[in-house]
């Protein structure tokens, strides 16, 4: 998806950066900008914090030792490979 963005208001400090930068590096203006987009991006993805989900809270701790060894044994049933069916 292709589409334009105008960006007014600038502060000059940040237009000269911006401007000094696509000199240093060889790039356009627009790729910096590009580039300061998806770094901003990142960082806010790096700061969101992680969600929390609550539908399974009333289930924790609510087994018993006894459902704990039957889902344990279930388990260990399920991790027995049957030699037959690898020949």
């Amino acid at each position: 998806m292709d589409q334009s963005v105008t960006v007014t208001h600038l502060d000059q400090a940040v237009t000269e950066w911006i401007e000094r930068e696509a000199q240093r590096t060889g790039q356009s203006v627009e790729a910096i900008v590009r580039w300061l987009l998806v770094q901003g991006m990142e960082v806010a993805r790096r700061q969101a914090p992680t969600q929390r989900y609550h539908d399974l809270d009333a289930l924790a701790g609510t087994w018993s030792a006894a459902d704990a060894a039957v889902f344990q044994q279930a388990l260990d049933d399920m991790s027995q490979l049957d030699p037959t069916l690898w020949q």
